[in-house]
């Protein structure tokens, strides 16, 4: 087996000191999984239930934020932070998770992930104060550090080439139904007995998802440990980063999160004061818009087939564009076709980015997919804390304005990719 194909960063040493015989290219290909193959839907399903667990604990009081500036008497801004704090916990560790991943195996960490996460989802509803929560939500965030990074270095290794792009589609529309799902319960459950119960029963939930993707999930057959020697991890992160297009894609990564972010962190605020004043289970019930997100990030694959990759990056930032102006028309309709339009093409784009990441790394991919996690939440956390902020100061057209400068961000260094391209092709 090549180290293309484990994702150990050979080139610094990151591989195990026994190795087992190398079998053929050819091999190792028909051993991987592929849609109708043995284990892969069993696959399929596991890290789809750990999307939706991701999401869900996540995300879990952003639907709430409104109940939670209430109950503890602070701005929309303040209570942002139970949102932020999670994200940003875990674009601080997704790296550091990674790594061990890298040594442990990519089945063990994200199963000791979501049993820590999901634990601290059954504390947080007995946070009594918007401090303790605010901690609470960061170790959360920063135990969930070892879902994705490792999830896509999971399929990279496990999952034929071929299968890539629609497998971690898979994993994403399981993200967008977590939050979908974690939206919708925590709204109408809010509605009767407040967000403490709401965030209990996402617990609930997230229990039983934690235990479905450890009983479902085949034990991995490419996986080769590597190295924890902070020299090694520093070396391959290095080299990452000085890889034109991975820094490309990290960017664009963020970009849309910080749109996404935005936007569905202020929604609730929007919809519950005047001209809407809807009740909170009915604000919880606009989040069903994310199956838009799920069958966008899921029909990935067909879209780069047809457009490639820049082209699905262009038609996704234009798709979020579009829904950023319609959901600045003063009609509910016209907000909720802006939003089916910014999901669409914020879980299409963020579909192709993570799967071009994966494709591109050819070594120390849980490290190429943690960098590409961490940037994407740091990108959730600015857009959370930035879009609240600007609401505040300029109301929904300043969330707006927020997500377009960070759509013609998306434009501007997917247009210098294009240029790149045409450029290498060019006889010197």
């Amino acid at each position: 087996m090549t180290p293309a194909s484990t994702g150990a960063s050979t080139s610094v040493g990151a591989v195990a000191s026994v190795r087992s015989p190398q079998p053929a290219p050819g091999a190792v290909s028909e051993s991987r999984m592929s849609p109708g193959g043995p284990g892969y839907r069993r696959m399929s399903l596991a890290l789809f239930l750990a999307g939706v667990a991701t999401f869900a604990l996540l995300y879990s009081t952003q639907a709430l934020l409104p109940l939670i500036s209430g109950d503890f008497a602070v701005s929309a801004g303040d209570a942002s932070w139970t949102v932020a704090a999670a994200t940003g916990g875990l674009a601080l560790f997704v790296l550091p998770m990674s790594a061990l991943s890298e040594r442990f195996g990519r089945r063990t960490v994200m199963t000791a992930s979501l049993a820590v996460a999901v634990t601290l989802g059954l504390l947080v509803p007995f946070a009594p104060s918007l401090g303790v929560l605010v901690a609470l939500r960061a170790l959360q965030g920063a135990a969930l550090a070892g879902l994705p990074a490792s999830a896509t270095a999971y399929l990279a290794e496990e999952v034929t080439p071929k299968a890539l792009v629609t497998a971690i589609g898979l994993f994403v529309a399981g993200n967008s139904v977590g939050g979908m799902s974690g939206r919708v319960i925590t709204g109408w459950v809010a509605q009767e007995w407040g967000w403490r119960v709401a965030v209990g029963a996402i617990g609930v939930v997230a229990v039983a998802c934690a235990v479905a993707f450890r009983l479902l999930l085949p034990a991995p057959r490419h996986f080769r440990a590597g190295s924890l020697r902070p020299g090694v991890l520093v070396r391959t992160v290095r080299d990452h980063l000085a890889n034109p297009l991975l820094r490309r894609l990290y960017a664009i990564g963020a970009l849309f999160m910080t749109v996404f972010g935005g936007v569905y962190t202020v929604i609730g605020y929007r919809l519950t004061e005047a001209p809407f004043s809807l009740p909170q289970g009915v604000v919880g019930s606009i989040f069903l818009v994310y199956l838009v997100g799920t069958v966008s990030a899921s029909a990935a694959g067909r879209l780069v087939s047809r457009l490639g990759r820049r082209g699905a990056l262009y038609a996704g930032g234009a798709t979020t564009a579009a829904g950023l102006l319609l959901s600045l028309g003063g009609t509910l309709p016209m907000v909720l076709l802006g939003l089916v339009l910014i999901t669409a093409g914020f879980f299409a784009g963020h579909a192709v980015a993570s799967s071009a990441v994966g494709k591109t790394a050819t070594v120390g991919r849980a490290q190429a997919s943690a960098l590409y996690q961490s940037a994407y939440y740091v990108g959730s956390s600015v857009g959370s804390t930035v879009g609240a902020v600007a609401f505040h100061a300029g109301g929904w057209a300043g969330t707006v304005a927020v997500g377009l400068v960070a759509v013609t961000g998306v434009a501007v260094i997917t247009l210098a990719g294009t240029r790149a391209a045409r450029a290498a092709v060019q006889p010197a």
